[in-house]
């Protein structure tokens, strides 16, 4: 139950309510345009569990009053309105957890250094709306030192922004909201955010006067941004999918904010409505954290992704990438990519030494990296290596699912421990690490992308390839099914599938069937002949940036693979007639 109030600020009267224990944690919560505080029911109705919430209408919208005049929506004005919320309702000068939304959000900034509330505030949680004065200032920065690298992001926000504009137009806004946007407002947002809303009586009121919101302030901000340091503990979550608001608004922010983390959602504009619980749920997180004094991944990874996102930055800067089998080969030309790439790695290996010089390799381009020991096949082993990166790192960005074995021989000769092993490394261990870690990256909502090491062999039949051949074409397809799946999660998936690699697997392949003299005799005539074909992990590695800079659901690396592909397609009884040919090394 929630119990209503009303505050008398100057020449307005404030409508709120107060929810939750008295003696819990404060969270106050500013809503933003054209909403009124209700946008924050469901994630009131979450956090007054454990914490005492209390929310309110902005001047002229709800229940309200108006102020007389559009200068009466200055940011000065609203400053001294959640001054006064705030000492009616936590009067013992304690403070509180601020959270805006959208221009809730922008008041929220302002409060971090307005002198009447700046004091109060424990800590600052954004969604969906920029400080004005860091904003514009980072904003004429960008154009000064670097015109043409801050031209794209700013004709992005330009675009997004074209709604300021108009509201600045005489009459045009207001006309629009009369002639049915405010009826069909509840339609609006199901068709841009999925979101089934009631129509509230007051929204046409709300909407017009709180246009007024953009004309009292953001010519002020725009002709004289004010930069200043923010001291405050401050969350910034930004919705990926939001129309209005770039996400390289917040870039650029570490060095006036000192104590930011930054967390990118696969949301929409309205996070309070589509999903309150998660919002509820980060709020409750950061509130914990900063009352306990306790550190946790979730924040060391806000901190890196907050530290790392500014313009000029490399294109993975502030991702974290794991990478299974980055022992050599592959696995070790990709986690140095990825790292030039600006992401921080955690390279895996089932020989730790190995894992611990790819990752000082890594540490030499500039990033974090980390060494772990873990069998893939283990999904013990796996879910512990889960639970760790969550815990101490935050959760992975990127997870490069490479290990791998090589087996080759007759299918007859392949024996059933033959065959557990194959499958239990080329096959479970990829399906570990998809399944473990893209399980959390969706529970996230911060998406992510998932890279299966396949290969040629996967749509490629050859004689002696049976068990190698059968868990790379269950990769391909799992990987196939798994990008439809995700696609909605904001995660990418992406297949590999490299030819004739000169990585040194074929130094570790069992032959089966063979003796030892035999293993040695055709492991070095193997290794002779991806010698020759000269094509190195590291042009594999190119492959697997790519895919993740551009999404790419299938990557075919060498020659033979892709005239293999193009030849299964376009040829099957050709390409059955070609594996009969005897091949396998002697």
């Amino acid at each position: 139950m929630s119990t209503p109030f009303q505050v008398e600020a100057g020449e307005v009267t404030l409508s709120g309510h107060v929810a939750g224990p008295e003696k819990a944690p404060v969270v106050l919560l500013i809503h933003g345009y054209p909403d009124d505080s209700t946008v924050w029911d469901g994630v009131v109705a979450d956090l007054a569990a454990d914490h005492r919430v209390i929310t309110y209408d902005v001047r002229g919208a709800g229940a309200s009053t108006a102020p007389a005049s559009s200068r009466g929506y200055h940011l000065g004005r609203l400053m001294a309105d959640l001054s006064s919320v705030i000492e009616a309702q936590v009067p013992d000068g304690g403070k509180i957890h601020l959270v805006g939304h959208d221009w809730g959000s922008i008041q929220g900034w302002q409060a971090l250094v307005d002198a009447r509330t700046r004091h109060r505030i424990a800590s600052y949680t954004s969604v969906s709306g920029p400080s004005l004065d860091l904003a514009f200032g980072a904003m004429a920065r960008r154009l000064r030192d670097q015109p043409l690298a801050a031209l794209p992001p700013l004709l992005g926000q330009l675009m997004r922004s074209w709604y300021v504009l108009a509201f600045h137009v005489p009459a045009f806004a207001p006309l629009v909201w009369r002639a049915g946007a405010a009826r069909l407002w509840p339609r609006i947002l199901r068709r841009t955010d999925g979101i089934d809303v009631a129509g509230r009586p007051t929204q046409l009121e709300d909407a017009l006067r709180g246009i007024n919101l953009y004309r009292a302030n953001f010519r002020e901000k725009l002709m004289a941004p004010q930069r200043q340091t923010i001291g405050q503990p401050v969350q910034l979550l930004v919705p990926r999918n939001d129309p209005f608001v770039s996400a390289a608004v917040f870039d650029d922010l570490a060095a006036d904010v000192p104590h930011l983390v930054r967390e990118d959602i696969e949301s929409g504009h309205w996070l309070p409505l589509k999903d309150p619980a998660l919002l509820a749920a980060r709020v409750r997180r950061f509130v914990t954290h900063v009352d306990g004094g306790k550190d946790c991944g979730a924040f060391v990874h806000g901190r890196r992704l907050a530290a790392r996102r500014t313009p000029g930055a490399a294109p993975l800067a502030g991702k974290l990438a794991l990478i299974t089998g980055a022992g050599s080969g592959i696995g070790r030309a990709t986690a140095i990519a990825l790292a030039e790439k600006g992401a921080d790695i955690i390279a895996t290996d089932i020989d730790e030494a190995a894992a611990e010089r790819t990752a000082t390799l890594a540490r030499l381009v500039g990033v974090e990296a980390h060494a772990r020991k873990v069998d893939v096949a283990d999904a013990g082993a796996m879910t512990a290596l889960a639970d760790w990166t969550e815990e101490m790192l935050g959760g992975v960005d990127i997870v490069v699912n490479n290990a791998g074995i090589g087996m080759a021989g007759d299918f007859l000769d392949t024996s059933v421990e033959d065959w557990r092993r194959v499958l239990d490394v080329n096959l479970w261990g990829v399906i570990h690490g998809a399944r473990l870690f893209g399980g959390r990256m969706a529970a996230r909502h911060s998406g992510g992308h998932i890279v299966n090491v396949a290969s040629a062999a996967a749509f490629m039949p050859a004689r002696g390839l049976s068990a190698y051949a059968a868990t790379k074409s269950a990769v391909l397809m799992m990987t196939t099914c798994l990008r439809a799946e995700l696609r909605d999660k904001g995660i990418g998936v992406s297949a590999i599938c490299p030819g004739i690699i000169d990585t040194g697997i074929t130094d570790r392949t069992t032959f089966v069937g063979a003796s030892a003299e035999a293993q040695d005799r055709r492991r070095a005539a193997a290794s002779r002949l991806y010698a020759r074909r000269a094509l190195t992990a590291e042009v594999v590695a190119e492959q697997i940036i790519a895919a993740i800079l551009k999404d790419r659901a299938v990557a075919h690396v060498g020659l033979e693979a892709v005239l293999g592909n193009l030849l299964g397609r376009l040829s099957p009884g050709l390409m059955r007639r070609i594996a009969g040919a005897d091949l396998m090394p002697k």
